[in-house]
């Protein structure tokens, strides 16, 4: 991913006024959406204030794993990530297109025309930024583009938190996607929790940002609280609890498509759509009609979809990929392989939410990195 280097000087944000800033996002008129604790696990919500945000709560995760438990810490973003990322509230998991109702002389259709919410997200790690950036590149990037992305997206602000303390199944490392938050981001910030002071470091990294903090009226940082975060991310950087060996790897992938592995996996997959359900970069989606029982109201729905199901690549005569083997080889090689020849970069960002979410508990690096050390075909 490029970096964008930030102009805007660093300032010191107290822990104490967070809910400040929450409360100015608010009165420009966005809704929060932000990390909050619902059914034993980190979700993406709606909040109204930092104690909405999970305090004293981190979770573990291990293939096919995860685990929610209290730290005591006074730290907000204690933790990686949980099984949502923004991209419900850009790419609406369900959404109606429009309607069509029967009248004496016909019918008429009715598209849906609602205002896109504006959104404020909230604790936007490097790695979902990144995943937002490659959506921006599938529905904004070429010459059709989603009308409805596209109005959430602009309206979005994003308060990104630089990660310091990655999970056990993160690699963004390997894929160049974090632990900092390069760029496309409003505002970010580095939580510091020492014996004496609990803060965040903050900087604005658009005009929007910048406007917003200046009327915080903060103080500007000092060297040691950014020799701190420094050694913060440098940290996090050499902690991750997976590597990917992405040299060659589109190569290695596409010459090696009939690869005995890809029969081991299928036999363990089981094309439940998990991973590709909590991913933040799949865009797989369908188109769905109905009717009311009357037959007078017609309506026509987009929902997620997978490659993972058989009716996606359905047409007459049956499924293009009827077998599981060939529906996760399609789904690996092309996250890390033929992405790149669409978009330019891979469709993976190392926030290891499929390996958690897999109820098997197939790890993609485990797979790749077994593909790669019996190669006989790539150079």
């Amino acid at each position: 991913m490029g970096e964008a280097i930030s102009n805007y000087a660093k300032r010191i944000l107290p822990s104490t006024d967070l809910d400040r800033l929450l409360e100015a996002l608010q009165q420009k008129g966005y809704t929060l959406v932000g990390p909050t604790v619902r059914e034993n696990a980190i979700v993406l919500e709606e909040i109204e204030g930092a104690e909405d945000l999970p305090v004293g709560w981190t979770e573990t995760q291990e293939a096919g794993s995860y685990k929610l438990s209290r730290n005591g810490s006074e730290e907000y973003f204690d933790f990686a990530s949980g099984p949502h990322s923004f991209k419900k509230y850009l790419f609406p998991p369900r959404l109606k297109l429009w309607q069509a109702k029967r009248h004496r002389a016909g019918f008429k259709v009715e598209q849906e025309n609602d205002q896109a919410p504006s959104y404020a997200f909230i604790g936007v790690r490097s790695c979902d930024l990144c995943a937002i950036e490659i959506q921006d590149k599938v529905f904004m990037g070429d010459s059709y583009v989603d009308p409805v992305y596209k109005e959430r997206r602009e309206k979005a602000f994003i308060l990104a938190v630089n990660c310091t303390k990655p999970g056990n199944l993160c690699f963004c490392s390997s894929m160049d996607t974090g632990p900092k938050a390069k760029s496309g981001y409003d505002l970010a910030v580095t939580e510091q929790l020492k014996e004496s002071e609990h803060v965040f470091l903050i900087q604005a990294g658009s005009e929007k940002g910048h406007e917003l903090l200046e009327a915080l009226e903060l103080a500007d940082a000092d060297e040691g609280a950014v020799e701190f975060e420094n050694k913060q991310l440098e940290d996090a950087a050499t902690s991750m609890g997976r590597f990917l060996d992405t040299h060659k790897l589109p190569s290695v992938l596409k010459n090696n498509f009939e690869h005995p592995r890809w029969e081991q996996i299928a036999d363990r997959c089981l094309s439940c759509a998990n991973c590709t359900l909590v991913c933040p970069t799949c865009f797989c989606h369908t188109v769905e009609d109905t009717t009311d029982l009357t037959g007078d109201v017609a309506e026509r729905w987009r929902q997620w979809d997978s490659c993972f199901t058989g009716d996606f690549t359905y047409f007459a005569g049956g499924s293009a990929r009827a077998s599981t083997k060939s529906r996760y080889r399609q789904w690996l090689t092309h996250k890390l392989s033929t992405w790149t020849d669409q978009f330019g970069t891979f469709g993976c960002v190392g926030c290891g939410r499929c390996i958690a979410w897999c109820p098997v508990g197939i790890d993609l690096t485990e797979e790749a990195a077994a593909i790669r050390a019996t190669d006989l075909v790539s150079d």
